[in-house]
C-alpha cells in the first residue's frame, strides 16, 4: 500500500469530526452526497449499512478494508464487489511498528482525542468517565 494522497473521513458526529478538521483532514457527514471512486475505503462503523456504503463510495478494482467487527448475523449485498472486483480485507490491529514510529517522530497527533488523565489511584473513575458521551479516550497514568 501506498501512502495516502488525499484522505476524506466521514462520520455523524460532527463535533468528531471538528478534531480531524483542526489537523486538515477533510471531513463529511454521513448523509452528504460524497461522489464515489475512493482507492481505499476503511469501513469502521461496524455495520451492515457502512458496509453498503463504502461498497458505493470504492472504485473498480479499489479495496475495502473491514476495521471493526459486526456482532451479529447481516445482510451484505455482493454483487458489486463480485462485478466490479472489489478487493475486501479484515484488520485486527494492523502492525504497530509503524504506528509506535508515526508516534515517535510526531508525525500522528493523538492528544486532540484525549479527555482526561487520571492517576492510577482515581481507575474507577477513569471508567466511568470513559463512559460519557462524547469522550473519546480517558488515559491512566501509572506515575
Amino acid at each position: 500500500w501506498q501512502r495516502a494522497r488525499e484522505v476524506l473521513c466521514i462520520g455523524k458526529h460532527p463535533d468528531k469530526l471538528a478534531l480531524l478538521q483542526r489537523l486538515n483532514i477533510q471531513t463529511a457527514l454521513v448523509d452528504e452526497d460524497i461522489p464515489p471512486g475512493f482507492d481505499v475505503v476503511v469501513e469502521a462503523t461496524g455495520s451492515a449499512s457502512g458496509f453498503t456504503r463504502a461498497v458505493e463510495l470504492v472504485r473498480p478494482l479499489g479495496a475495502i478494508v473491514l476495521k471493526t467487527t459486526v456482532a451479529g448475523t447481516v445482510e451484505v449485498p455482493l454483487a458489486l464487489p463480485v462485478i466490479h472486483e472489489i478487493v475486501i480485507v479484515g484488520s485486527r490491529c494492523g502492525p504497530f511498528a509503524p504506528a509506535l514510529e508515526a508516534l515517535t517522530m510526531g508525525t500522528v497527533s493523538v492528544e486532540p482525542m484525549i479527555n482526561a488523565v487520571l492517576p492510577l489511584s482515581q481507575g474507577v473513575e477513569a471508567i466511568s468517565a470513559a463512559q460519557d458521551t462524547g469522550v473519546l479516550k480517558v488515559l491512566i497514568s501509572m506515575e
